[in-house]
C-alpha cells in the first residue's frame, strides 16, 4: 500500500522553503529557475523515495544541488552588456544586495549556505551536516560564526547612537 502524499502537496507544503533556499544561494534573478529545476528532479525521483522520508531535508538537498550547478553554470555563461560594471557581483545578481542581504552576501560561502538552510528553511543541523558534508556540530559553527560576524557587521554600519534594523 503506497501511504506517499501527492507530489502537488509537497510544492505547496515545502515550495516556499525551497525558493527562500535557491534565493539565499543562488540570489534572486536565479532562483525561480533553479525552483523549477528542483522541482522536477523531485518529480522524477519521488515515486523512489520512502514514504517515511524527511521530505523538506530531500528537497532542500535536492535546491542545493541544483544552486550549486547553476552557480557553475553562470562562471562559464558570458553576459553581453553594453558597458563594463563598475563592480562584478560575486554571485551574478544584477545588482548591489541591499539590507541585511548585502552583509549576508559577504559571508563566506559555507557560512551562508548554512545560515540560508537553517534560519531560511528551518532544517536542523544534522540535515544541513548531510547536505553540506561534515558533521552537526560543524555546521553549527558556521552558523555561529556567520551570526557573529554579521552582528558585527550591522554594528559597524550603523551610526553611534542609532539603534541596528
Amino acid at each position: 500500500m503506497d501511504t506517499k502524499q501527492p507530489f502537488e502537496k509537497l510544492v505547496e507544503l515545502h515550495g516556499a522553503t525551497v525558493l527562500r533556499v535557491c534565493r539565499a544561494v543562488v540570489g534572486p534573478v536565479e532562483a525561480e529557475d533553479v525552483w523549477q529545476e528542483t522541482f522536477i528532479a523531485a518529480l522524477r525521483a519521488y515515486p523512489e523515495l520512502p514514504p517515511d522520508a524527511n521530505h523538506e531535508a530531500w528537497l532542500v538537498t535536492i535546491a542545493h544541488r541544483r544552486s550549486l550547478d547553476s552557480v557553475r553554470a553562470s562562471g562559464r555563461r558570458a553576459v553581453p552588456v553594453d558597458s563594463v560594471p563598475d563592480r562584478a557581483s560575486a554571485h551574478g545578481n544584477p545588482g548591489p544586495p541591499d539590507g541585511v542581504w548585502h552583509l549576508v552576501a559577504q559571508l563566506p560561502d559555507k557560512q551562508r549556505r548554512v545560515i540560508a538552510y537553517r534560519y531560511l528553511a528551518d532544517l536542523p543541523f544534522a540535515d544541513i551536516a548531510g547536505i553540506l558534508g561534515g558533521s552537526a556540530a560543524a555546521a553549527r559553527r558556521s552558523a555561529a560564526d556567520g551570526i557573529k560576524r554579521l552582528r558585527s557587521s550591522m554594528a559597524e554600519e550603523t551610526p553611534t547612537g542609532e539603534a541596528a534594523p
